[in-house]
This record gives C-alpha cells, structure tokens and sequence, in this order.
C-alpha cells in the first residue's frame, strides 16, 4: 500500500502546527497537521514520509473552539467523530479561528454531498451510526467496516451505554487494532465477542497477520500500563513460536472489571504453549492429563498484560476422537484438575451434542488453575436456551444482544457455547466466581483488497 507522506498532500487545503491530545494515554504532542478534502492528517515533522495518524470527517462531526483550561492550552478546538472526540490547541487564536473555519467548511462539503433518492433510502440507512446510538431503520449500511461494527454491537450492551472507565478502555483498545487498510490482499483480520448469559462479562478479541499487529499491540500495553517484563515475555515467546497471526484481547465486567491480554491463535503442539506460561503444578498436572488421553495440539494460547500477578496462561485444546469421546477427556480435566463436577443439567445438554469439535480452555496461573471450560460449536437455537436457563439468566435481554449481531450485519447465532468454571478468588470482586455460561460469536471481519 502506498505510503502517505506530507509531499503527497500538497497542495493542501490547509496546514499547520497544532498540539494533540492522545488516544491511548492523555499526553499532548505537537503534529503537523494536512487537512486534504474531508480528512486531517497528523505527522511528526513537516517532511515526514508516513503520517502517524488520521481524522476522517463525517456527516454527523462537530468541530468547535473549545475553552481553554491553561495558558499553554488557552487556544483549543475539537473534532468529534463516532469513534471519539479529538483534542488539539494552536499556538495563537488567529490560528484557532483558521482551523476551526477551514474544518468546517470542509465538513460543509459532505453536507452539501447529493441527497439519496428515496428508492435508495428505502433499503440503506441515511444517517451514520454514531457509535451510540442505532442508525434510522435500526441496521448499519452493508460496507461498514468491522470497527463500526464492534461499536454498533456495543450498543446492546447496557454497561457500555454511558461514558465511563470501561467504555474508556474499550476505546483505548479499539484505536490500537491495525485497519483494514494495513492489510495485505487476501488477508484477514476477525474479531470475535464472548459474553456471559447475562451480559454481566464480555471479552473482546482481535487477531491478524503479525507484521501489522505486534508495534501496536506492543503500544497499546505500555499505554494500559502493562509491566515491561511481560511486555518482553511477550517477545520472548513469539520469538520462540513465530505465529503468523497474533491478537490481543480484553475483558470488562458491569462490575468495572477490566483486563486485558495477548494471543496466539494458531495451531501449535502443546509442549511448545505450556513454556509460554509460568512453571508450576497447574502445567505439570496438565501435560500429565494430556499425555494420559494423547492430547497434542493447542489450537490458542494467551497470557494476561495485567498490572499485578499472578500472571495468567489460557490454553485453548483440540481434544481427540468423535463427539463423547471429546466430552470423556473434557469431563477427566475437571476430575485430574480439581474442579467440581459439571452440574447434571448442564452435563445433560453437552451430552445431546452430536457434533465433533469440542475445546477445552485451561487457564493456570503459578498460584494453581485459574479456570476451566467446555466449548460446545454450533449450539442448537434450543441449547442456548437451555443453558441460558441454567445459569439463571434471562432470555430477553440475550435475544435483543442476538438482534445487535443481526442489525450490524453479522451472525446472531453464537459459534461457541462454552461450560466455565472460575476457581474461588480469582474474580477479584468483579468477575463471577463458580458456574458460569459464555457464548461466542464471530462478530466481524477485514479482508484486505
């Protein structure tokens, strides 16, 4: 993909120095800015030959002088996107006053765009998802992109409706995922959703081709806070594995929990991901239980970028034979780990499963198991009913999360149902602790062109 410099912009609209707020940690820095037809871009210098960053503006933007909190930042203005609101001062007002007039009269031109014909506005919406709130007829148009997306799915989401700490790391990590326009053709990059049955836990995950992710996985870490030893940690074990694709993930609870990790997720054997998680009895006890049932291929593995230990490994498992053989060695995890026995109902419903496929996801930590789970694929309309039975949550609120999936263009069904148990204190308040059932969903994904 061509490369966009600061020579390639001109002549420009409008150019300048301007101090920026960031997206991911609240530091200001000073940019060059381009404004070219409808976007702003940012550079570090004048003569850079890749910009740093961009601002596309749409319809429903607002641009406006902001009041300024400090001398240095006396001169502010604003740029609101569905994504968020960007932050920049001039260095005098007269340059305030040029920004903001140009800004606008560059969004006046898309307002001044034609009108759709309302034979098109009967089947495409005519007004632009904001990130929080749904479009006209309740569905986003066909080519949004896979952020638009994830930000439409949020919606049905009822602790993610307001500003707040959580909704505020969700951002941070979506403006750290590379863009659709980063990638090369034909390669991918999927977002998948998990969310617990009644909505109390969602964990957000996104992987692609490692030469685009790792700098800003590596950069969103350090700007979460995540200690530098597991930010090498990090590095060590790609080193020693050298997926093709890698990812990053974050969960957050209604309880204001909030984590966040990396993953590998590609098919390796097992001896390979237990050395990338801490030694200790948990990892000994499952290689013993893998070797015992001829266990071998991890399809997954993962660790916590978490500020305080102890550290977490997830281990996702491709177990060996048809459909109860599958179940059998799932069910001698929970009996060789110590973990209580899968309650009768739940057990009844994974033994109707017919379909090969099922996983396991182990999670060990050096102080023991941390969490264990049976994925389930392709679930029946009628199992996720049952399971959101069983764990006593309540259908309406799931469906009407379904319906989010289907307005956003992508599928309602889960692809996963997963059977989780999370060992007494290891949620910290803000997780639920014991029995717990999670569905999973392919929620989007980018091809590139």
């Amino acid at each position: 993909m061509e490369k966009i410099s600061v020579a390639s912009l001109d002549p420009p609209d409008h150019c300048g120095w301007l101090t920026k707020q960031g997206g991911s940690i609240k530091t200001w820095k000073r940019r060059w800015m381009v404004l070219k037809g409808t976007t702003l871009y940012y550079f570090k210098t004048q003569k850079d030959v890749d910009v740093t960053g961009s601002i596309d503006l749409e319809p429903t933007s607002i641009i406006k002088e902001e009041p300024g909190k400090s001398k240095p930042k006396k001169h502010m203005l604003s740029v609101g996107t569905t994504k968020r609101t960007f932050m920049m001062f001039a260095e005098t007002q007269q340059e305030q006053a040029q920004w903001v007039s140009k800004l606008k009269k560059a969004l006046n031109s898309l307002h001044a765009s034609p009108t759709p014909s309302a034979s098109t506005t009967s089947s495409q919406p005519t007004t632009q998802n904001n990130g929080n709130s749904p479009a006209a007829n309740g569905t986003i148009p066909a080519d949004a992109d896979s952020r638009d997306k994830l930000a439409y799915i949020k919606n049905g989401v009822s602790f993610l409706q307001t500003e707040n700490k959580v909704l505020e790391f969700w951002k941070i990590w979506i403006e750290s995922v590379a863009t659709k326009n980063e990638l090369e053709p034909g390669k991918r990059i999927e977002f998948t959703i998990a969310a617990s049955a009644d909505l109390a836990k969602l964990t957000w995950r996104v992987a692609g081709p490692q030469n685009i992710f790792i700098q800003k996985m590596v950069d969103f870490f350090w700007n979460v806070g995540a200690p530098e030893t597991e930010i090498d940690r990090l590095n060590d074990v790609g080193a020693m594995i050298n997926p093709v694709k890698i990812g990053s993930w974050i969960d957050m609870s209604v309880k204001d929990g909030m984590d966040g990790g990396w993953f590998f997720p590609v098919p390796m054997a097992l001896s390979l991901c237990i050395d990338a998680a801490d030694p200790g009895t948990p990892t000994q006890q499952l290689a013993e239980w893998a070797a015992q049932h001829g266990v071998e291929q991890c399809l997954a593995v993962g660790r916590d970028m978490g500020a305080a230990p102890p550290r977490q490994t997830e281990f996702r498992l491709a177990l060996p034979g048809d459909a109860s053989a599958q179940l059998d060695v799932a069910l001698a995890a929970f009996s060789h780990f110590n973990f209580p026995s899968i309650p009768p109902t739940v057990l009844a419903i994974l033994q109707s499963n017919t379909t090969p496929g099922l996983l396991l996801s182990v999670i060990t930590s050096s102080e023991g198991f941390v969490r264990l789970g049976v994925l389930q694929p392709k679930p029946s309309e009628k199992v996720v009913k049952d399971l959101i039975a069983a764990a006593d949550a309540q259908e309406s609120p799931f469906v009407a999360f379904q319906h989010q999936f289907q307005a956003a263009g992508s599928d309602p069904h889960p692809a996963y149902a997963e059977y989780q148990y999370l060992q007494t204190g290891f949620g910290y308040g803000v997780y639920k602790e014991g029995f717990d059932v999670v569905f999973h969903w392919n929620a989007a994904t980018d091809i590139g062109q």
